[in-house]
């Protein structure tokens, strides 16, 4: 099915329902007096020492920190066949990814001709 693409009309009334409604991270409507405690409180200053630190991105896979991202291209047949599976399997094509080459890693070192 394709795509309804909005007129102009409801986009200018998406973009005036947003800026009517802004929320903050939390949920809470923020409200001329919302908006005026926060900018009374940012100009009181913060103290970062107490501040939360949050990390940004996708959680680690395993305990020794970071996960690094290791990208390469698929032809639209490997990509078709790989989603395909991952939906039936109720998986991402990276965790079917990730299992392709942890076992094509693991045959190599227990075979002598991988180099």
């Amino acid at each position: 099915m394709a795509p309804v693409k909005a007129s102009r009309r409801t986009k200018t009334k998406d973009r005036k329902a947003r800026k009517t409604s802004a929320r903050t991270k939390s949920g809470v409507t923020v409200t001329s007096d919302v908006s005026d405690a926060l900018a009374r409180e940012a100009e009181r200053g913060y103290d970062l020492s107490k501040a939360k630190r949050r990390r940004a991105g996708r959680p680690s896979l395993g305990n020794a920190g970071a996960s690094p991202r290791v990208t390469f291209r698929a032809g639209p047949e490997l990509y078709r066949a790989a989603r395909a599976r991952a939906r039936r399997e109720g998986r991402t094509i990276s965790d079917l990814a990730r299992e392709a080459v942890a076992r094509y890693v693991r045959e190599c070192e227990s075979h002598s001709s991988c180099g």
